[in-house]
């Protein structure tokens, strides 16, 4: 086999321990599955029972695969992104390997199911696949890229950004919370608790009538283990009341709705309830930047993504961000995304824009 490729292995559905049998064999890269049982031989190591769990924990995903795939094969838009009826959950399938992708995402977890993706935050790269999760905890900058991806092996993942309502909410029943020392990006294998009801809750697609009566409990559950994992510290910080990732949190949702408008930094101090030095400090130590920074990135990813979604001319986009001169915007939009917006919008067409 040429290096760098991987098997492809036709699983048969007896050949899934648990939850439904999908009604077809899938095709599942060796490497994948190999990743999978390294990340749950690293994740467990240790315990008895090793073999039972493991066929167990794989089996978990791959069910939570079959269910995934089914779902974005059928809903996927042009952009790789198949909407759910249950909030803020998302799957996302691509045929291909993506183009280097710029964002400032909300507090959310991404569980690959197939293929491998490739984020970067400053100075740090995390490579991962099949079997792993990423846990986003801050408003930070990303750049990110789907690695591996084929027809015949889709890149699969399913993405839940956190409910701060929810955290809050659970925090109050965990009781006392360690420091946080996790930072805002962290890649970890998938635990079996969260696939099982990440299942659970994809599962609920199929059967409306109860969605919305245990659509919220699954939602709730899966939070539990998140905020109860190697990194809940960290997602408990979100919802605690006046601490600083909260208090900053306030700050940005004020930049986030309305980014169009100049930044007054002296009202986002007051919003944060926050002296101005110690907001600055506190903003860039949650989100990596300053807040003129941010609102800057947020301005160019949303110009960005308007003139690909919706076909907008370069100077419509760059006004309706907030720009008053065409000039700084192409000067700025070069400096971020590596040319100027026709260039890298016909770059971007040609190649096909997925997500990433």
């Amino acid at each position: 086999m040429p290096p760098g490729q991987c098997e492809l292995l036709p699983i048969s559905p007896n050949e899934l321990p648990i939850y439904p049998k999908p009604k077809r064999r899938i095709v599942l890269r060796a490497c994948d599955m190999a990743q999978m049982l390294a990340n749950l031989a690293s994740f467990k190591a240790g315990r008895q029972s090793q073999l039972a769990f493991f066929s167990i924990a794989v089996g978990v995903l791959m069910s939570l695969l079959e269910i995934v795939r089914r779902h974005a094969d059928i809903n996927v838009d042009r952009f790789g992104l198949a909407a759910t009826p249950i909030p803020g959950l998302t799957a996302i399938r691509a045929l291909n390997p993506s183009e280097i992708q710029f964002a400032i995402n909300r507090p959310l977890v991404a569980l690959v199911l197939q293929g491998r993706k490739r984020v970067s935050i400053g100075p740090e790269t995390f490579d991962f696949g099949a079997g792993d999760s990423l846990l986003i905890t801050a408003d930070v900058p990303t750049v990110s890229q789907i690695t591996t991806a084929r027809r015949i092996a889709p890149y699969y993942s399913l993405v839940l950004e956190l409910d701060l309502a929810l955290i809050r909410e659970l925090g109050s029943e965990i009781g006392p919370m360690t420091v946080s020392t996790s930072k805002p990006v962290n890649v970890d294998p998938t635990e079996t608790e969260v696939a099982d009801i990440a299942a659970k809750l994809m599962g609920l697609i199929d059967r409306p009538s109860v969605m919305p009566i245990l659509a919220r409990q699954h939602l709730r559950e899966m939070h539990f283990w998140l905020m109860t994992g190697k990194h809940g510290a960290s997602i408990r910080a979100l919802g605690q009341t006046d601490g600083h990732a909260e208090r900053i949190g306030r700050a940005v949702a004020v930049i986030r709705e309305d980014f169009a408008r100049p930044l007054r930094v002296n009202e986002l101090a007051e919003t944060a309830g926050m002296s101005l030095s110690s907001f600055h400090q506190h903003f860039r130590t949650v989100t990596t930047l300053s807040p003129l920074q941010f609102q800057k990135q947020l301005r160019l990813i949303e110009a960005r993504r308007q003139m690909i979604s919706e076909g907008v001319p370069a100077s419509s986009a760059a006004y309706s961000v907030g720009y008053e001169s065409v000039t700084q915007f192409t000067r700025e939009y070069a400096r971020q995304f590596g040319a100027p917006p026709v260039r890298d919008l016909k770059a971007l067409l040609e190649n096909g824009v997925t997500a990433a």
